[in-house]
């Protein structure tokens, strides 16, 4: 039997970045998952408070995050690899044990795209060196992997010594999957579309992904379901997810078929998130008269 078989059809939760209440009077969907994306060390102090901030986001949060403030970046991958990023980390661990029900955590989405500090390669395609190499990144998302969902000092170091890297100096509460599912999250295509700027460049492995994700956009040209789907393939042992698709604006009820017939054909797909619900907002459905009247009838009946 192939292993894609062995893989439980996934039961589909929609999302939505922006304001919930405002999409489900626009659409009737009652979303499962509210998107929220931070800046680094945002919420370092939110400590014993974190529950009603993630209360905030609907049953199922999912947190995306940086490792810049704005424009300013303020951690490197490879210092995030050698542990300078631990403290929070830890606090973020924490306060998804506090937590204490399912959510999602994103970290560095969209990492072979220039626009993000953490690419390793600039919009021209020249390579930004050592401290931001697929090969520091594949080692920074495996520490948040392992730190996130926590255990004995001993268990995480014995897995951050396989991987070369510095160890923990505590035990941190245990945050197992499913109640946490750590998103993977990369464009199904690079930009710069090079070679070392690959999808694939950028993962660290099976053991620390939960969820492979592909951000998609409709923006006035073919939109990349080819890369979509060979990033769907090349990982066939995880659930998938679309964190971030919308219309770039343009009003394309095509695209929205599209997106329900992907649904309806690949089992393993979890989540998909619109982006996003904001007033003029360049991806909202409002000022999309067809393509909205297309995900009141495609996309709202299939999720739970």
């Amino acid at each position: 039997m192939k292993l894609a078989a062995l893989v439980a059809a996934a039961t589909l939760q929609l999302g939505i970045l922006g304001n919930t209440q405002r999409f489900e009077q626009l659409t009737g969907q009652t979303s499962a998952v509210h998107h929220v994306i931070v800046g680094w060390g945002q919420g370092q102090t939110w400590g014993s408070n974190f529950t009603s901030l993630f209360a905030s986001l609907g049953v199922t949060p999912m947190v995306g995050f940086s490792t810049a403030q704005g424009s300013r970046e303020m951690i490197t991958p490879l210092q995030l690899a050698n542990g300078a990023g631990d403290s929070y980390l830890i606090a973020l661990n924490n306060a998804i044990s506090i937590w204490g029900k399912p959510l999602y955590i994103r970290p560095m989405g969209e990492m072979n795209g220039h626009w993000n500090p953490y690419c390793a390669y600039t919009a021209g395609g020249k390579f930004k060196g050592a401290s931001h190499s697929t090969a520091a990144f594949r080692k920074a998302f495996a520490r948040i992997y392992v730190i996130l969902h926590g255990g004995t000092a001993d268990e995480m170091n014995a897995k951050l010594r396989r991987l070369g890297m510095a160890p923990v100096d505590r035990d941190l509460p245990g945050n197992p999957s499913p109640q946490l599912q750590v998103v993977w999250n990369p464009q199904g295509y690079g930009s710069p579309n090079v070679p070392g700027n690959s999808a694939q460049a950028y993962y660290p492995g099976d053991a620390y992904v939960d969820v492979v994700g592909d951000d998609l956009y409709d923006i006035r040209f073919k939109a990349e379901w080819p890369a979509a789907e060979k990033l769907y393939k090349a990982h066939p042992s995880k659930p998938f997810a679309f964190p971030e698709w919308g219309l770039w604006a343009i009003d394309d009820p095509s695209f929205v078929r599209a997106m329900a017939k992907w649904i309806k054909t690949h089992r393993r797909t979890e989540l998909v998130s619109y982006f996003k619900s904001s007033p003029g907002a360049i991806w909202d459905l409002a000022s999309k008269p067809k393509s909205l009247a297309a995900y009141r009838a495609l996309i709202v009946p299939l999720g739970r």
